[in-house]
């Protein structure tokens, strides 16, 4: 398979992720490249990918992007580079194993040894058996060099066995470490990165980066083995007779220009097709997943999706159909250009052999000799192409590593004042990257003292939520500032931000994890005790669900999994309340806390909130039920950005009122009873 397409759940075989991109870019054209040309025809954009995407899911400016690693990608820049790409993935490897590593390196050393030492003891067994005499006495003379010839195969078993088990106990590792390298520091990269569509599509193509640094290893020691074979053969071959080495590495060349080749298709294919391909992916995964199948078999939606994962694969089908087929036309052209050089390589020893320049026991050797050598040179190529290719993805992921190095949140910064009396929102304004249009905050002032409850009420899309995210750091404003005390919150320390603020999301994570987990994870460094949990759930009322659960604090809470168990939308936020109590932070930001809860709970909660308020706790409380902000200290009502009128409830409710009188009044009509008195 030449590339992954719509429905492929895995990159092309030997193949993997993005080049060099800009640096790539900049070496192609120092060496003079004029570029490859247009992009291949990418086929024509299904009714799916309109209908369900948008538009076509293909990748253009990949090509351009990545265009220097294909100028790049020729023999000559392999043979050049392979001493770096063998380097890079031997101190991956020393990180994985080290152990692993020394073993594979001896065996490998060690056997292109015993195959050169074979290779001489051949010539010495035709020698003495071509050699004029009695056919027994030839026979007993080639009796040591059989034996050498018989030792050196069995101790070149031996050590290939050793290295295929070296080989398998260092991949794994290598994967390993390889993945925790880049997801480490995608964990911790800035809010903008996550949700910007470039760094996606890098992710998207850097995820077989780790996949593909554990290959390198197999075909880093299929690249050691072939050299040094060929190395062995072509000594053998050049103290034979000097014109046979030319030969050798004609007879080569056609499988070289071939593999290339064939790697530009799959490497361009692969860039231009990734979203296709996560796409179809997406819709597979539709078909079986557990939030969506009430609503997949009440509407009936199996069919419709089932129809447009089809139409998505089909579309990926032909491209993979148009690799093919080049691939085939240039395997063609390989093989005939083969059978000629070859014919060329025989033919001119046979005619060192009419002329009387070899003698027949050298010819044999010969013979010998450029059998495996070019196995060995043809191996070498088609491994080292692998080699390339996979060093390109790997590449894809030093560059998502580099990226993300640039977009990681600090690690330092300015000290928060141990007791932070107010946090200011001096003229803030925000728009989120890459939108058009108002700014999600426009010139905003809050006031947030300790120790209060302040309510941000407004309609969807008033900036209720954007302004939540920078308080809790998440983003930095694009103008203005927001100050704790004397600190500005862009300077500060962001973890110790982070420390002070817990958040109760309506759409907060449901981790597929036990009930302990779930609430634990609020704050993952502290004891998972049983005391500090049954706390945290009874603050939230989430105690009779715990209670209620098969195994407790153990229940998993994930369907489809072994001893899964699913809990209800309120009991999930009763869960969520739990994790935010349990983090146990100096502000607690609330976000439409209640959606999923009874009314009895809902009043249970926002006593909670008044209590904690009272305990000290500072309360930011975004809803748009606008009774539960009666008893917050202050409201700030929002609208397209910006904070149009702010006081206590009463003030707000003045006859005089503006906004938020006429939005409660509203709301509480709609609980108006006619029948009463």
């Amino acid at each position: 398979m030449e590339s992954v397409p719509a429905g492929s759940a895995a990159p092309p075989a030997g193949s993997g992720g993005a080049a060099g991109g800009r640096r790539g870019r900049r070496a192609g054209r120092r060496k003079g490249g004029r570029g490859p040309g247009p992009a291949p025809d990418t086929g024509e954009v299904s009714e799916s990918e309109r209908l369900l995407f948008g538009g076509p899911l293909r990748y253009d400016a990949g090509w351009d992007q990545h265009t220097g690693s294909f100028l790049e990608l020729n023999l000559r820049t392999m043979i050049a580079r392979m001493p770096r790409l063998i380097a890079s993935t031997v101190r991956l490897a020393h990180r994985a194993d080290p152990r692993a590593l020394r073993r594979v390196a001896g065996a490998e050393l060690g056997g292109g040894i015993a195959q050169a030492v074979g290779l001489v003891a051949v010539n010495q067994v035709l020698v003495q058996v071509l050699a004029p005499g009695d056919t027994s006495e030839r026979l007993v003379a080639a009796g040591p060099a059989l034996i050498a010839v018989a030792v050196t195969a069995l101790i070149g078993a031996l050590l290939r066995s050793a290295s295929t088990a070296g080989t398998g106990r260092l991949e794994p590792k290598v994967f390993r470490v390889a993945t925790e390298e880049y997801l480490g520091r995608v964990a911790r990269v800035e809010l903008t990165a996550v949700e910007d569509e470039e760094f996606h599509k890098l992710l998207d193509s850097a995820q077989w980066g780790a996949e593909s640094a554990r290959r390198m290893i197999k075909f880093c020691t299929s690249v050691v083995t072939a050299a040094i074979s060929l190395i062995a053969a072509a000594g053998v071959l050049t103290v034979l007779h000097p014109a046979l080495l030319p030969l050798l590495v004609l007879m080569t060349l056609p499988s070289a220009w071939s593999s290339l080749t064939i790697a530009r298709r799959r490497y361009v294919s692969f860039h231009i097709w990734v979203q296709h391909a996560r796409a179809g992916q997406l819709l597979g995964r539709l078909l079986t997943d557990a939030q969506a199948a009430p609503e997949v078999r009440v509407h009936n939606i199996g069919p419709f999706l089932l129809r447009h994962f089809r139409t998505m694969a089909e579309t990926g089908e032909r491209e993979q159909t148009r690799l093919a087929r080049l691939a085939a036309r240039t395997g063609l052209i390989a093989s005939g250009w083969t059978g000629l050089t070859t014919a060329g390589a025989y033919g001119t020893l046979g005619l060192l052999l009419w002329t009387g320049a070899m003698d027949l026991a050298v010819a044999g050797t010969a013979v010998i000799a450029i059998r495996t050598g070019s196995t060995n040179l043809e191996a070498l190529v088609v491994q080292l192409n692998y080699l390339y290719e996979e060093s390109l993805f790997v590449a894809d992921l030093e560059r998502l590593c580099e990226e993300a190095d640039r977009r990681l949140i600090p690690p330092t910064g300015r000290t928060l004042p141990r007791e932070v009396g107010t946090i200011r929102f001096e003229k803030v304004s925000f728009t989120y990257p890459g939108e058009d249009g108002e700014p999600a905050l426009d010139d905003v002032d809050v006031t947030i003292p300790a120790g209060r409850i302040i309510a941000l009420v407004g309609n969807n899309g008033s900036g209720k939520s954007t302004l939540a995210k920078l308080l809790c750091g998440l983003y930095a404003p694009d103008s203005g500032r927001i100050m704790w005390d004397g600190v500005d919150a862009a300077e500060a320390d962001r973890a110790e931000l982070f420390d002070r603020i817990a958040v109760v999301a309506q759409d907060f994570y449901r981790w597929p994890f036990t009930a302990r987990i779930n609430v634990a994870i609020g704050r993952p460094e502290a004891p998972y005790d049983d005391d500090r949990l049954d706390a945290a759930a009874r603050y939230a009322g989430a105690d009779q669900t715990i209670g209620s659960l098969p195994h407790g604090w153990d229940t998993l809470l994930a369907r489809g999994y072994k001893g899964g168990h699913q809990i209800s939308g309120g009991q999930w936020q009763r869960l969520g309340i739990a994790r935010a109590r349990h983090r146990d932070a100096r502000i607690l930001v609330v976000d439409e806390p209640t959606s999923a809860l009874d009314a009895e709970a809902e009043q249970r909660v926002f006593d909670q909130i008044r209590a904690l308020a009272a305990e000290g706790q500072t309360v930011v409380l975004i809803t748009h039920r606008l009774h539960s902000v009666r008893h917050a200290d202050e409201i700030y009502v929002l609208e397209r950005g910006r904070v149009i009128e702010h006081g206590s409830f009463e003030e707000l409710m003045r006859p005089a009122g503006g906004a938020f009188r006429r939005m409660y009044r509203v709301q509480s009509s709609q609980y108006a009873y006619a029948g009463e008195d």
